[in-house]
């Protein structure tokens, strides 16, 4: 039977395409393994050569490699020979010697190998190879025993048998997934406006959110601390809020709610009230804005202003029902303007999260003019965020996420990496890349390097980029500078 695979052809080297030996040179280049075999020598004749192919495996082609041995039964022996850098040794060996067990990844039930965290989907299962395969380790090829090992294998080798077995073919499957990776405590959003920070935030949780069981049939998609800055805090028209299903009406009685000292009679809590009526002697002041207002008038840099609305007595050691969301509130003057910094312990992001916001924005802006300061950025922290997936809660969600993205396929603004611009050009007499870092208009750095990657090294190291769309343009931009450079160096020789 002819060696025919199905995957990855244009990086094997095949030898004899009727042999029964394939060979895995791991991490090593094929090129170095197959050397240290004809150094033995082993038979590379593809006349004769017992080895039907070379090929690596750097860890995530396993699923291929196992497909291709599937539709060339002909294989009865793998051997493995080379430099393990990323488990794939123990990726294969534990396969075919300890099996798979069932786990959970990105929220889906997948199997994987034993004794690693190599995932793998179960449509083939190592006793589909049992009765014809045999797999051999044979370790480096740099090893001082490598000759000695790879030439006692093919010595006592058994004659080539003939092949009864039919040729399998088994799709690659892909991963049902309930949501894609990423570390669920890392989610940061810089935005200019409300809305455009609520879209992103939807996207993120419907993206990268993690499904959680609250008991019973509750069940959210949650992000945990997630931050998001809005840089311009202000109300947008009512046909902006009202394209995005919302009323600036229904905003702005709630901001007066938030202002208001009185605590509503059908609530158990509210945000006004733990403000401006709760804590403190009822014979004194009780109101935390004014208080505010005073420290900050008295001292513009204090680093004191901070409120809790959090009643550890009445919302922790006590049994009650209705605990406020909004735990926190900070106050700070920052470049001129007054920020204000917000931590929730929890809100549903796909209703409560803007309203929220617009709340807000009115005590800042009150605290504002108290003190004859401009607003700044408004930050949110969000312990736990999340959307309901139960009735239509998941469609809107996705409703939104289409809506985002079609904005940002016609967005044509450009949005500055706040860590700064670079500018690139070649010195061709030097034989250097020079890559100048500005921001907004000043000069603060060069990078000098002969290879894109040298200077990729140094932007990472550096911190130099935060924005991943000026990073791949950033990218593009060093490669195109990189050929020119090796353009004009085989010009001058």
């Amino acid at each position: 039977m002819e060696f025919i695979p199905l995957y990855y052809k244009e990086k094997l080297d095949v030898i004899n395409r009727w042999g029964d030996v394939g060979v895995v040179s791991l991490w090593s280049p094929w090129k170095v393994v197959k050397k240290r075999f004809a150094e033995v020598p082993v038979d590379l004749n593809p006349e004769t050569s017992r080895i039907a192919v070379f090929g690596t495996l750097y860890g995530d082609g396993l699923p291929e490699l196992l497909r291709n041995l599937l539709y060339n039964p002909q294989l009865r022996y793998l051997v493995l020979c080379g430099v393990d850098l990323g488990r794939s040794r123990d990726s294969v060996l534990g396969f075919f010697h300890r099996g798979l067990e069932w786990t959970t990844c990105l929220g889906a039930s997948v199997q994987q190998i034993i004794g690693t965290l190599q995932k793998i989907d179960g449509a083939i299962q190592p006793e589909m190879f049992h009765d014809h395969l045999t797999v051999v380790d044979l370790g480096t090829p740099g090893a001082s025993d490598a000759l000695e090992k790879i030439g006692q294998f093919f010595a006592h080798l058994p004659p080539q048998e003939s092949v009864d077995r039919e040729r399998q073919t088994i799709p690659l499957s892909s991963l049902v997934l309930t949501r894609y990776p990423s570390e669920p405590r890392s989610h940061t959003i810089l935005a200019h406006t409300p809305m455009e920070a609520w879209k992103e935030l939807i996207f993120r949780l419907t993206r990268f959110g993690h499904r959680v069981h609250l008991g019973g049939s509750k069940e959210r998609i949650e992000l945990q601390t997630v931050k998001i800055i809005i840089q311009n805090p202000l109300e947008e028209t009512a046909d902006v809020l009202k394209e995005h299903g919302f009323s600036l009406e229904e905003f702005l009685a709630y901001q007066k709610s938030m202002l208001s000292p009185d605590h509503p009679a059908d609530q158990e809590y509210g945000y006004g009230n733990r403000l401006r009526n709760y804590f403190g002697d009822p014979s004194s002041n009780r109101d935390t804005l004014n208080r505010a207002i005073a420290m900050l008038r008295d001292n513009a840099e204090s680093r004191h202003v901070y409120i809790a609305l959090w009643d550890t007595r009445r919302d922790f050691l006590a049994i009650n029902k209705g605990h406020p969301c909004l735990v926190s509130l900070f106050f700070r003057k920052f470049e001129g303007n007054l920020t204000l910094t917000a931590v929730f312990r929890t809100h549903n992001a796909l209703r409560a999260w803007p309203e929220n916001v617009y709340g807000l924005m009115a005590i800042q802006r009150y605290v504002c003019r108290g003190i004859a300061h401009d607003p700044g950025a408004i930050t949110v922290f969000s312990h736990s965020i999340s959307i309901d997936p139960q009735g239509d809660g998941l469609e809107r969600a996705k409703a939104i996420c289409q809506f985002r993205n079609q904005e940002w396929e016609g967005d044509e603004r450009f949005n500055p990496d706040p860590h700064g611009e670079f500018l690139i050009s070649v010195d061709e007499v030097a034989g250097v890349i020079l890559v100048d870092h500005r921001f907004e208009g000043q000069h603060l750095h060069r990078y000098t390097g002969d290879t894109a990657q040298a200077l990729e090294r140094m932007l990472v190291a550096d911190l130099a980029v935060s924005d991943v769309a000026h990073a791949l343009y950033l990218g593009r931009e060093l490669a195109r500078a990189e050929a020119r450079l090796k353009k004009s160096n085989r010009i001058k020789a």
